[in-house]
């Protein structure tokens, strides 16, 4: 078993201000809302439920960082984190939807998403599942059959909810977790047609997606439709300009911009904070996936290497699709924002998934360039002194000294 090497702080430190950062923004995109839904008594309600949140959540991230990843090697956690989270999709339905979905499962004043759980279940499965059958990745029977089923399951519950957006981002996990795992190209390519066809055919035979993928063609022409929170979300980046409007003084977020604390929260960062605000979010995330990639790629195990890639593709590719959503880049779907938008759920979630990023950082190894670019488990002050040592000239008066005391032993 590798030994622990160090905590990576500049992950830490990225993942802890885009939180924090997180919930200033809840208060700014959520504070007239909560002025109005309480009666004019508070304008923190939504603050107060998001840092309290996010402080758990860092706690958890940081509970996380103590325990082995190598323990979710176990089939009894793996499987039955598997049938804990299947259980919670099926639990979705006993409650009456919100906003046409069933997508939450409420306790006295809380709300819980399974779907969130599913962005860790998926990716533990198939690095598990993976590690133990290296010796048979390329065999449609042993491995691509019984993955493709986890995927169609959790998927499959999620996309009944309804939730296309969570789905695409399984999918994303799913492809590169088993292509890092050493799977046929072709087999990849396979499930990767056979997974856009569905994601086309749930476009098309959904009268509401069908609507949407027209709005995203010519928003303004829909303006006051199916195209009305995106050009309310283009809206608001535009008026931010280069330097924003200034923290708390956007204009969108006041009941034109529909739910701007959650998938649209982007916008309101573009609207106040501008281009310098919005290219610093994704500049962070762009840090994030450097360093949870690097966690990953200088993982001591195989095991490591599927659960990091994992992982941080989840992140990365909700993060990308929720941006591209708000400056209709892509079809609107909701998808929170991660660390950034309000959500308990989902800000416990990603926390805790990079807290097992910085697990697995604990026990990564150090990039070389000496000798040619390799990865070593010895830090770079320890390989200086090393070489230090190598280099360090003899004097000459010692050598001169030898030699007389050959010398004299010749005599």
């Amino acid at each position: 078993m590798a030994n622990k090497l160090r905590i990576d702080w500049f992950l830490l430190a990225i993942t802890s201000i885009l939180a924090l950062f997180g919930s200033v923004m809840v208060y700014s995109a959520s504070a007239m809302i909560s002025l109005k839904e309480t009666g004019g008594e508070t304008q923190f309600a939504y603050f107060y439920k998001q840092f309290g949140f996010t402080v758990v959540g860092l706690a958890i991230m940081l509970a996380a960082t103590r325990v082995d990843y190598k323990r979710l090697l176990s089939p009894w956690i793996v499987y039955g984190l598997l049938g804990f989270t299947a259980v919670l999709l099926l639990a979705v339905y006993a409650f009456p939807p919100i906003n046409g979905a069933r997508r939450w499962i409420r306790v006295g004043g809380l709300s819980i998403q399974p779907s969130e759980l599913a962005k860790i279940t998926l990716p533990v499965f198939l690095a598990y599942f993976l590690t133990k059958k290296e010796g048979a990745v390329g065999s449609i029977r042993e491995t691509v059959l019984p993955c493709v089923a986890v995927l169609g399951l959790l998927g499959g519950l999620i996309f009944l909810e309804p939730d296309l957006g969570t789905v695409i981002v399984l999918c994303a996990v799913f492809v590169s977790v088993y292509f890092a795992g050493g799977a046929k190209i072709l087999h990849v390519a396979a499930v990767s047609v056979g997974l856009a066809a569905i994601g086309a055919a749930a476009l098309i035979l959904a009268p509401w997606r069908l609507e949407r993928l027209m709005a995203f063609m010519d928003p303004f022409q829909k303006s006051d439709t199916s195209g009305y929170q995106v050009v309310q979300s283009l809206y608001a980046i535009g008026s931010g300009g280069v330097l924003g409007e200034g923290f708390a003084r956007g204009q969108q977020k006041l009941f034109y911009l529909p739910y701007p604390y959650s998938d649209f929260i982007f916008a309101v960062v573009g609207e106040e904070l501008g281009l310098f605000g919005t290219l610093a979010v994704l500049i962070a995330f762009g840090l994030l996936l450097w360093r949870g990639a690097r966690a990953a790629l200088l993982a001591p195990d195989r095991f490591g290497m599927l659960l990091g890639i994992g992982l941080i593709t989840g992140i990365i590719v909700q993060a990308l699709f929720n941006m591209s959503v708000v400056i209709s880049i892509l079809p609107a779907k909701g998808i929170p924002l991660p660390f950034i938008s309000y959500g308990g759920s989902s800000i416990l979630v990603t926390l805790f998934s990079v807290g097992l990023l910085l697990n697995i950082s604990q026990y990564a190894g150090f990039l070389s360039f000496e000798n040619g670019l390799h990865a070593t488990r010895t830090p770079r002050a320890e390989r200086s002194k090393k070489k230090a040592a190598r280099k360090k000239p003899v004097r000459a008066g010692s050598k001169v000294k030898m030699g007389a005391d050959r010398s004299a032993a010749g005599r």
